[in-house]
């Protein structure tokens, strides 16, 4: 009799489907809800407020902005996604004029503020972006991952919460439901 390893390839068996569980279960918990929409327990409830330090280094409170609709969009230099819909957020403030509404952005998880203010310049951001150094306004509105777009309405209640790059049908979606009209 012959002591050692088996020949059959079913030894390969439980680790293969191991992984293969594994893999589907990452898969779930790391995917975004379906359209990038958040059906998180946030929306319907007040948005929290906060005072954070601008780029600029001013002082940026949201409170100030309550009384009209509120784009609050978490993002960072690194993230790709966030380089993408950054061009939409652009056009979205250009047009703030003719509409009652405020574009705001939030940086998180940013290591260097340096980057930061290359990527502003770049896709030429002229609305306010605070500086969430300790990670309490992203806590706050549970931000998993960038970039994170909140839609607040002029009362200051969450209506939509889009997590995932912006494309111009998922921004107009958000926009909608807190009465600014669609790009």
């Amino acid at each position: 009799m012959r002591l050692g390893r088996s020949s059959s390839p079913l030894r390969f068996l439980p680790p293969l489907l191991a992984f293969g569980l594994v893999a589907v279960l990452a898969l779930l918990l790391l995917r975004p809800a379906p359209g990038g929409a958040a059906t998180g327990s946030l929306v319907g409830q007040r948005a929290p407020t906060f005072v954070l330090k601008a780029l600029d280094g001013s002082s940026v409170d949201l409170t100030s902005f309550q009384g009209r609709p509120l784009v609050l969009n978490f993002w960072a230099s690194w993230c790709g996604p966030c380089r993408e819909e950054a061009p939409l957020f652009r056009e979205l403030d250009s047009k703030r004029q003719r509409g009652n509404y405020q574009v705001l952005g939030v940086l998180f998880q940013e290591s260097n503020l340096g980057n930061a203010r290359k990527f502003v310049k770049q896709y030429r951001l002229t609305y306010p972006n605070a500086i969430d150094a300790q990670m309490n306004a992203g806590s706050a509105y549970q931000v998993a991952g960038l970039p994170q777009t909140v839609f607040i309405d002029a009362k200051g209640v969450i209506r939509h919460i889009d997590r995932g790059g912006l494309n111009r049908e998922r921004l107009n979606e958000g926009l909608k439901k807190i009465g600014v009209l669609a790009l």
